[in-house]
């Protein structure tokens, strides 16, 4: 009872802590070795963190450095050769400020499935976005929403293909590729996009019944056009366009038909460590972005003016995030390792008979606690993933649901106040909590909520399609 309070004590101060802006790199392993030290392990203090916290970090890194690095550096380069800011004008420009909404929302939601990093995306289209706004006359309360719609929902844990690193997490845990259970996963984007934009024309005509318009905001003084970003406006929008495609084209392109031809028995034979089952989903990924890189710096090459500063800045960006998510993973390898954890993972996985609602329960749990869906992600499989894994066999559910119900609830309960990507969005938008997180949180929460049950009851009844 003494290591389950422990834990419980531990997990209440990293939320609330994260909360209060401090970094997880450092609350990580203080709040795991206070989870030891309360438990009265203390003798156990210094091997549990060498062989236990860094033993996790360090194989998180080596499974996912090449994700969140590629994906780093493909973000920056489609920021610095001006394609996402040209696919974000061209479609604001065939919509216009008549469909501001729809527009903010799919031009957002179309960099974000093509890879480019959620903060790139945020920081490339606000701009644009208020000036729809604005000139449309919708509450700016309702922008930060929007944008979140298109980057916080179905583009980051829904739609098949996506190369979000949430999407990538379970992939060595369940030996699956980021397609899994794409039948379900176009159906609950449908229900995420869809009751988002519902939800957000409600509230826009409700606003313009009571008269609200899009207000007064002194900090909208800053220029439209950040930097030198408009000297890229006239880059062909297919060309703009192409990285995108090839992200999702190259790794459906390995994924379904160059591996499952491939006779890895000669390869397994020179690395029995590696199972070519688990880790070909990570493969086809990882050649994708390669080839999406590749391209944008050829396809830009006599238009860039500092390529090797982009690529710098590109490939610096990944070790915040990638580290982050490591130590919240070391902690959660230290919670599963006491003896007081057996009592949480009994009640986690006896939720329900049924192994999906077990595990969005966990994940929604965990991910909430953290404000992070890949760290609480990371912290549940890391745990309980093999659990899982083993339910969904004795019941015959197939990995691939078990996938695809883990990153959808993931991406729920995580978009809590204290969230960095939420935080990091109302500050750009240069908005408060008190004027957008509800419907930030309807969003982000409430309606991929919905779109989970849905998952779960379908997938029950009709396994993974």
């Amino acid at each position: 009872m003494l290591g389950t309070l422990a834990i419980v004590i531990s997990l209440l101060l990293l939320m609330f802590l994260a909360y209060r802006g401090i970094t997880v790199l450092l609350l990580a392993p203080l709040m795991a070795a206070l989870a030891v030290l309360l438990s009265g392990e203390i003798s156990h203090f210094l091997p549990i963190y060498t062989g236990t916290f860094m033993s996790a970090l360090a194989n998180y890194v080596l499974q996912f450095l090449p994700i969140f690095l590629l994906g780093a550096l493909f973000g920056q380069l489609m920021a610095d050769s001006g394609a996402a800011m040209t696919l974000s004008r061209w479609i604001m420009a065939r919509l216009g400020p008549r469909h501001a909404i729809l527009t903010v929302a799919m031009a957002t939601g179309l960099l974000t499935y093509g890879g480019v990093s959620v903060f790139v995306v945020a920081f490339a289209i606000y701009p644009i976005a208020r000036s729809l706004f604005r000139e449309a006359d919708i509450p700016k309360r309702l922008l930060p929403p929007a944008i979140a719609l298109g980057a916080f929902t179905c583009t980051m844990t829904a739609m098949p293909g996506t190369p979000s690193v949430h999407n990538a997490i379970p992939i060595p845990y369940f030996g699956t590729n980021v397609f899994a259970a794409p039948g379900l996963g176009i159906i609950a984007s449908v229900i995420m996009m869809g009751g988002g934009l519902m939800w957000l024309w409600s509230r826009q005509a409700k606003a313009r019944a009571a008269g609200e318009g899009y207000g007064h905001h002194p900090l909208d003084t800053v220029e439209e056009n950040h930097g030198d970003t408009g000297r890229y406006s006239q880059m062909p929008v297919l060309l703009a366009l192409l990285p995108l495609i090839l992200v999702v084209a190259v790794n459906a392109l390995f994924t379904y038909v160059v591996f499952p031809g491939m006779d890895f028995s000669a390869l397994t034979e020179r690395f029995p460590k590696v199972n070519p089952a688990k880790s070909t989903g990570l493969w086809a990924l990882i050649i994708a972005l390669v080839v999406a890189c590749t391209a944008l710096v050829l396809m830009r090459w006599n238009h860039w003016t500092n390529l090797k500063e982009s690529i710098n800045k590109g490939t610096l960006g990944f070790m915040l995030p990638l580290f982050n998510t490591a130590s919240e993973v070391g902690y959660g390898a230290v919670i599963a390792s006491m003896a007081g954890f057996a009592i949480i993972r009994d009640a986690v996985l006896n939720v329900s008979d049924n192994p999906l609602i077990s595990e969005a329960f966990a994940m929604n749990v965990i991910a909430g606690i953290t404000g992070s869906a890949s760290g609480g992600m990371s912290i549940a499989l890391q745990t309980l993933g093999s659990d899982y894994l083993a339910l969904a066999q004795q019941a015959g559910i197939s990995p691939e649901l078990l996938h695809r119900v883990a990153v959808i609830a993931a991406g729920c309960l995580d978009s809590l106040p204290h969230n960095g990507a939420v935080i990091t969005l109302l500050a750009i938008c240069g908005l408060t909590h008190r004027q957008s997180y509800l419907n930030i949180a309807m969003l982000t929460i409430a309606i991929p909520l919905l779109s989970l049950a849905v998952v779960i009851a379908l997938g029950t009844a009709f396994g993974s399609f």
